[in-house]
């Protein structure tokens, strides 16, 4: 039966039949349907909102579902109405009739399927019986409730009640609401509250734990004092266990005088301060860490220098300077007895073995061996530690590691000192100038310890890319040992006695099951790398042993060859060809060297002419120094351009475009003027540059070339490229010495001290000219044949 009553909605509640509850209203609408109501027969329908925050909502912001209620009483307040309604029964809304003050609609009450059957009995008597559970375990709830869910009740009146106190979202009490069917009902509010029931559980145990933790550490801190009053009136221990078990580590721990003093002032003030006191643990932290320090504890040196140049040359092939630095420092300290720690710095392009020598070196020596990264570090309390007065400080790096070695003369490696960088943190460059300085080093300050720590004893090595960016006052403090690429024959050997066994080893793998031929490894490190160092050599024969790994454990009993005509089917096709160099002499093209953080490498100069208005046209990515080299070279071809044999105004109606191939890599350095004003002349004059000269060395307006760096990996690397002649400034000839032998003997060398010279050697034959007399000078060499350098 259809009848027409006040709807009113709900934010967020709903009432259920058979329940009580008291209600606040204070929107308009919902004031103006509760007068009409309690004039009349006080009957409402209260309806859920769909969205709780909108304050006016409309019948489509409604369920469909209701409860038809009764108000009791109200009680009018201050623009607001408290009213105790009871629940009568589900209804659903057939349709709305909008009034000017509130809503009204017709409603259907939705009577109950009720089963009369004994699964709905046992469902009543669980339900029952789970409340009364979650009663005890803490579920809050108003006591007339309980008792009200705990007398007899039909299944629907039970299902109604224990609905309105469930701890459910306002969207699933609607879906209990909406359920007609009784069965359904109560098994739904039997997940409902097990799934309360299990929250209630967990929280129980929370608190649980909770109050035995503090129960117990309440217990601790009454029986300390009763222990400490105890000892106080026998008259022993005094200090506390803890206080003279401090004191005993501080005498064993052989600090200085200074720093044992200040360390029992610390124990002192500890034993005075209540345990619960924040500070104390702090204490505690700085006292351990004082008496960790190895003070007086250092590793015993052998001093034997045949043992130590053995493992040095076991472990590394190569790298005579070094070796020869630690022989050295070893045969003085066996003279002198002591000798200061040397701070060394190992500069060169990645994969040398810069950071395995350390190893080596510890080794060596007989001390332990210490590494730190210094790559990217930006925070000057990386290296000094930070103060005491922050929460969780620490001691720096370079005291964390001696502290790790256990010894007061480890050999400690800072490893990347060129990456170190710099923010509002500080400069930790600056705070490594006083730990490598052997001056200062005796009397180390870190922010943490407060007092001075001995570092002159550990034997600091450095490794670095590049020197460039290492701030002047660090560098001067460093004796500076340049590694430079390894050659073929170098590389090979390093393959042979170090890296094949290293990953054989790693692959699990053994002679009698593969073998790497020497021909295969060098057509591996010809065809597959092309790098100063090592690592990608090793990479590549990692990849052929993984790769004969895998028939291995797939069942192959017979033993893997790896010949060079094999090594494409591991490696896939070749990556470089065995030379770099152009397959015929060209006009306009030279063959200049470089060098970079890898090594040395060669670079083409490749000049195109067109016709202009006498431009110059530079691409390449070429930096300003390169440009001003291309600059000076144009302007010493038109100075010279009668002895050249040119027009006099032959750049008038040319544009000349220099270019440098590998756009995307940025070149720069004034070290290919030689290589830049050869291509141009060959250019203008027609005449090819021979394809295996390479040259290197600034070039001045009048023609001088002047001296330049890195000769050794510029050689090495023209070696690799297939060079056979280099023309090099005649300052640069003392630079030869430290280029291996074999590389010297596969080259020839041509010194110049003038362009003139220079091009004689280089292009393919002498072009017609004025004789121009060149006057002799310090820096300026005669029209001579210049003669060629050739290794014994």
């Amino acid at each position: 039966m259809e009848k027409l009553v006040p709807v009113i909605p709900i934010r967020d509640g709903i009432i259920f039949p058979n329940t009580d509850s008291v209600l606040t209203f204070g929107r308009p609408k919902s004031l103006a349907a509760l007068e009409s109501s309690f004039q009349s027969e006080r009957i409402v329908c209260f309806v859920l909102q769909k969205n709780a925050k909108l304050n006016d909502p409309s019948p489509s912001d409604l369920y469909a579902i209701g409860t038809l209620s009764r108000i009791e009483r109200m009680i009018r307040t201050d623009g607001e109405i408290n009213a105790q309604v009871r629940g009568l029964s589900r209804v659903k809304i057939i349709a709305y009739d909008e009034h000017a003050s509130h809503l009204l609609a017709k409603v259907v009450e939705l009577p109950d399927v009720v089963e009369d059957s004994p699964e709905i009995k046992a469902l009543c008597n669980h339900l029952t019986s789970e409340f009364r559970r979650a009663m005890n375990l803490g579920k809050p709830a108003d006591f007339l409730v309980f008792m009200n869910i705990m007398s007899e009740n039909s299944p629907a009146e039970l299902s109604n009640l224990i609905s309105s106190v469930l701890d459910i979202k306002p969207q699933e009490r609607q879906t209990l609401l909406e359920e007609v069917s009784v069965k359904v009902r109560l098994e739904r509010i039997a997940e409902l509250l097990a799934r309360e029931i299990k929250i209630l559980e967990l929280e129980r145990k929370i608190a649980s734990k909770t109050q035995e933790r503090f129960e117990k550490g309440a217990r601790e801190a009454m029986l300390r004092e009763r222990l400490k009053t105890i000892e106080k009136e026998l008259g022993e221990d005094e200090e506390g266990s803890e206080t003279k078990e401090l004191m005993d580590k501080i005498k064993k721990a052989g600090m200085p005088e200074e720093v044992e003093e200040k360390a029992r002032k610390e124990v002192k003030k500890l034993g005075q301060m209540n345990q619960f006191n924040p500070e104390a643990g702090y204490i505690r932290n700085y006292l351990e860490w004082l008496i960790s320090l190895p003070w007086s504890i250092e590793s015993k040196e052998q001093i034997n220098i045949k043992a130590a140049e053995k493992i040095l040359n076991e472990d590394h092939f190569g790298l005579k300077k070094i070796k020869e630095r630690i022989t050295e420092y070893l045969a003085v300290h066996q003279l002198s007895g002591k000798m200061k720690g040397p701070i060394l710095c190992f500069v060169g392009p990645p994969g040398v073995g810069k950071t395995s020598i350390g190893k080596s070196i510890a080794r060596a020596l007989g001390r332990k061996f210490v590494r730190v990264s210094l790559g990217g570090i930006r925070d000057e309390a990386e290296i000094r530690g930070h103060r005491r007065t922050y929460v969780g400080a620490l001691p720096g790096r370079i005291i964390q590691g001696v502290k790790d070695a256990g010894t007061k003369n480890p050999v400690f490696m800072l490893d990347e000192i060129d990456k170190v960088g710099t923010d509002f943190r500080g400069d930790p460059s600056s705070a490594l100038l006083e730990a490598l300085d052997p001056e200062q080093n005796n009397q180390f300050s870190d922010h943490y310890l407060e007092v001075p720590f001995d570092l002159s004893d550990v034997m600091f090595v450095t490794t670095a890319n590049i020197l460039d960016t290492i701030p002047p006052a660090l560098k001067d403090r460093l004796e500076i040992i340049h590694f430079a690429g390894y050659t073929h024959d170098e590389k090979f050997h390093i393959a042979h006695d170090f890296l094949l066994k290293k990953q054989m080893e790693a692959h699990g793998l053994s002679s009698e099951k593969v073998d790497i031929t020497d021909e295969a490894v060098k057509f591996v490190i010809h065809h597959y790398t092309r790098e100063a160092g090592v690592r990608s050599l090793e990479r590549q024969l990692a990849t052929i042993l993984r790769k004969v790994a895998k028939l291995v454990a797939q069942g192959r009993k017979e033993k893997t060859i790896v010949k060079p005509k094999d090594v494409s089917r591991f490696l896939g096709p070749i990556k470089f060809r065995g030379t770099m160099l152009e397959k015929k002499d060209e006009v306009g093209m030279s063959t200049g060297l470089a060098w970079t953080e890898a090594g040395g490498d060669i670079l083409f100069i490749e000049v195109a002419l067109m016709p202009g208005r006498g431009n110059l046209i530079l691409t390449g990515q070429l930096g300003d120094v390169m440009k001003e080299s291309c600059q000076a070279a144009m302007s010493y071809i038109r100075a010279r351009a009668k002895s050249l044999g040119l027009a006099d105004k032959f750049y008038q109606k040319l544009d000349v475009h220099v270019h440098v191939p590998e756009g995307a890599v940025p070149k720069d350095g004034p070290s290919a003027g030689l290589a830049i004003t050869t291509a141009i002349i060959s250019a203008l004059t027609k005449i090819p540059v021979k394809r295996r000269v390479g040259m290197t060395g600034e070039i001045t307006l009048r023609g001088r070339a002047l001296e330049i760096g890195g000769v050794k990996e510029k050689v090495i690397a023209a070696h690799r490229a297939g060079l056979k002649t280099i023309i090099l400034p005649k300052e640069n000839k003392k630079d030869l010495e430290d280029v291996p032998k074999e590389v010297i003997r596969d080259l020839r060398f041509i010194f110049v001290s003038h362009m003139d010279e220079a091009l004689g050697v280089a292009l393919v034959k002498q072009f017609p000219r004025e004789k121009v007399e060149i006057v002799s000078t310090p820096h300026r060499a005669m029209l001579h044949a210049p003669q060629p350098y050739k290794a014994d």
